[in-house]
């Protein structure tokens, strides 16, 4: 294991989230909580359970943000109002840019212990009311940058491993880096955050590692503003997710399954998310 940086180059700890489960699903960041201290991370949930194939998310509607959902375990059969279907092959990346409205669902196919995240990242004004767009990014295409002693996947933004650059093909319209990094038993990864990337999250969601130094279990937490980020994985293999962004400068304004910068930018996405809707409910008849 490679020893350790000074406490000093560290970021510092300075929230722990360990958010109730509601089923299957913990909701760790929601847009009218610590969402506004970590824009554009204003929503992350965690899905884990037990699942037979059909189990899903039905058709639902979002205006003003885009979601981005990474199920490492199972296959995903989706459908969206941008006229996207089709499956995703497990560990690819749905990237739902709502725009000023769209409706998607999702199925699970696989069985058995199933985990997943979604995050929400809002979009800023000039896009947030603009054209819905539905990439779907297959495994083959998520970067993936091996070093010595840990794996990480990357979702949005750029990372290097010292020899190449490696790019996200997802726009996310903010200057952000959203990975999971996978730790060999006994090694240890440091990331240092671009300039100005000022807010950080960091979470376990496998095996017991250290964050910063200290033991970290399934927990979010939320990272100071300066400095490098360590993780070990001192007994066994362990996972994290981790964020790191320039804090996004827009208001959140509230609306349900919707986040804009305006109430006028709301209202806008609410008529188009109604519209949709009513498209909807008259070819199923």
């Amino acid at each position: 294991m490679t020893q350790s940086i000074p406490s000093s180059e560290l970021r510092s700890i300075e929230r722990r989230i360990r958010a109730r489960q509601h089923g299957p699903i913990t909701r760790l960041i929601s847009p009218e909580g610590l969402g506004d201290q970590l824009k554009p991370f204003i929503f992350l949930d965690y899905f884990s359970a037990e699942i037979e194939p059909g189990f899903g998310f039905g058709m639902h509607p979002h205006s003003g943000i885009a979601t981005l959902t990474w199920q490492p375990g199972t296959d995903v059969r989706y459908r969206d109002t941008t006229g996207k279907n089709g499956i995703l092959e497990a560990g690819g990346l749905e990237w739902m840019n709502a725009g000023g409205g769209a409706w998607h669902e999702a199925e699970l196919l696989g069985s058995g212990k199933v985990t997943g995240f979604q995050l929400w990242v809002p979009l800023p004004p000039g896009v947030e009311n603009g054209p819905s767009l539905g990439p779907y990014v297959p495994p083959s295409e998520v970067p993936v940058l091996r070093f010595d002693q840990a794996t990480v996947s990357l979702f949005l933004g750029c990372l290097s491993d010292g020899r190449e650059t490696y790019a996200s093909s997802i726009n996310a319209h903010h200057d952000m880096n959203y990975f999971a990094v996978t730790l060999e038993s006994g090694g240890s990864w440091r990331y240092a955050p671009p300039a100005g990337h000022d807010v950080a999250f960091a979470l376990s969601f496998e095996g017991s590692p250290l964050i910063q130094g200290e033991p970290s279990t399934g927990e979010l937490l939320v990272l100071g503003p300066e400095g490098q980020i360590e993780f070990e994985a001192p007994n066994g293999q362990a996972r994290v997710v981790i964020g790191t962004a320039k804090k996004y400068a827009e208001p959140l304004v509230l609306g349900p399954s919707s986040v804009h910068s305006s109430q006028n930018a709301l209202a806008l996405g609410l008529t188009r998310i109604q519209q949709l809707g009513d498209q909807i409910q008259s070819v199923s008849r």
